[in-house]
């Protein structure tokens, strides 16, 4: 399985070059501003290379689930809609409410819902007519966390690759065939694209995979994790633990800054890594060792008993509110953590 699959990087390193000179032929650039760090325009689309990778690589290893067609139509229609959106910048109400449709196909033609939630002492939460909602909502909003974090010369694509293969190694653990196989087709699809989306990029996904990529990571995380038999969101969300932090702490800054929270800003995590003074290439490579090191704390997180789970999940909000204080991902006056430990150091 996984030498077929890793069929799929060739094939997309095929692909992408094509992708490059058809993208430039559109006109499909993204132009630099004021958010980016590019100084000259780069061709996007290159999401279709990933795509048409994955679905060359669905055709060789052919994964059997009630579930597949449901996605593999989900995600044609986050393809679609990347491209277009691509193209001519479609409004945050057409996109979103796409997703929705994308999602929902998944939920209720496909039957995938998280319908409970395991307690660490215990017995469950169940969601009931509540399910479906909240089902959706994950989708969309992991969707949209990998479309945030795509702003650095391959970030987005090594971020999701490092999510992908997390996926794939903890589903060939519980024996989670189909999850396993979809997500080392996608993980050896986004490689191959990968070599060319590197700094110095040659094409950006662009919101065509980005979105793709997002609602694909979506789906198989909970596919592959819903009923496991501890916190069932935990471990998807430690799998994707940069994107999902750096989208909430986006939302709090904007509450926080009483600005609007779909509006777009420039103090994103890549953003601040940057400002802080690191360069292209050491900001990305920084934030891949922060993703891998959530995909550890997930993997330590399914193994270890309901203490230890405990200690791993206070760990990492610790982390993540250091680096939210000391790169003022907030603003620069949120320190509470700070504020507390000069406290405590003060008092006689």
């Amino acid at each position: 399985m996984v030498i077929l699959a890793f069929l799929t990087t060739l094939i997309s390193l095929i692909i992408t070059p094509i992708v490059i000179k058809y993208a430039k032929k559109l006109n499909a650039t993204d132009k630099p501003n004021y958010r980016k760090v590019h100084k000259d325009p780069i061709p996007t689309l290159g999401g279709l290379a990933i795509f048409m990778s994955f679905l060359i690589g669905l055709v060789i290893l052919q994964p059997v689930s009630e579930y597949h067609l449901a996605i593999v139509i989900g995600g044609f229609i986050m393809i679609i809609l990347g491209f277009f959106d691509d193209l001519f910048d479609l409004s945050p109400k057409v996109k979103f409410l796409t997703q929705i449709l994308a999602a929902s196909l998944v939920v209720f033609w496909g039957g995938l819902q998280v319908e409970f939630i395991n307690l660490p002492f215990g017995g469950q939460i169940e969601f009931g007519i509540l399910s479906s909602v909240i089902t959706i909502i994950w989708i969309a909003g992991v969707t949209n966390a990998i479309n945030f974090i795509d702003g650095l010369d391959g970030l987005a694509a090594g971020v999701s690759s490092i999510a992908l293969m997390t996926i794939a190694v903890m589903a060939i653990i519980m024996g989670n065939v189909y999850v396993a196989t979809m997500a080392l087709i996608l993980f050896f699809s986004t490689m191959g694209f990968l070599r060319y989306n590197f700094n110095p990029a040659k094409i950006f996904m662009g919101d065509t995979g980005a979105l793709f990529l997002g609602f694909m990571i979506s789906v198989l995380a909970l596919l592959g994790f819903k009923n496991v038999t501890i916190i069932s969101f935990i471990i998807p969300i430690f799998i994707l633990g940069v994107p999902i932090s750096d989208t909430l702490i986006a939302m709090v800054r904007r509450y926080i800054n009483k600005q609007p929270l779909s509006s777009p800003d420039s103090s994103h995590l890549h953003h601040r890594l940057v400002k802080f003074g690191l360069t292209h290439k050491q900001t990305v490579l920084f934030i891949y060792a922060l993703s891998a090191m959530f995909s550890l704390a997930a993997i330590l997180f399914s193994m270890t008993t309901v203490w230890g789970s405990i200690l791993i999940f206070t760990i990492a909000m610790l982390a993540v509110q250091a680096l939210i204080e000391n790169l003022e991902l907030i603003n620069s006056e949120y320190k509470p953590l700070t504020n507390l430990l000069k406290g405590m150091r003060q008092k006689p």
